[in-house]
């Protein structure tokens, strides 16, 4: 399974340990992760700025992402389908992957659920959808 983690979810899995940084761990592990430069940058920039990282520690975190995860270019939506351009650049992310799911906390992207071909679900919600995805293909 192709899976997109939003930004809010990977700065949650480097900064804290919880659910956002066992569901990144098990999927590098079991599934193939996709990114974007936009998703990178937000998340370097978000580090740097918010949280104070140093820009040595970001870029190790940036280049360990990258080597564990395909990297596309956003995909052109055609019209805005969010109220925030960037969670329409995640979509794009994703639909350029060609992702199974997306895996966020950003409530304007999970009442979507579905977009597309892309699942959007909860960093909490998604080992039982990973086995529900497992019994289909099963």
């Amino acid at each position: 399974m192709k899976v997109v983690f939003d930004t809010n979810v990977l700065i949650a899995a480097f900064i804290t340990r919880g659910v956002c940084s066992d569901v990144l761990e098990h999927c590098v592990r079991y599934h193939r992760l996709v990114t974007s430069d936009f998703i990178l940058s937000e998340f370097h920039e978000n580090l740097v700025y918010k949280f104070k990282y140093s820009e040595e520690e970001v870029e190790e975190a940036v280049k360990l992402l990258c080597s564990r995860m395909e990297m596309v270019t956003p995909a052109d939506l055609g019209t805005a389908v969010c109220r925030d351009p960037d969670d329409d650049a995640i979509l794009g992310t994703a639909i350029a992957g060609k992702a199974t799911c997306i895996v966020t906390g950003d409530n304007d992207l999970l009442i979507i659920k579905q977009f597309r071909t892309v699942d959007i679900v909860r960093p909490a919600e998604f080992a039982e959808y990973e086995a529900a995805k497992t019994e289909e293909t099963a």
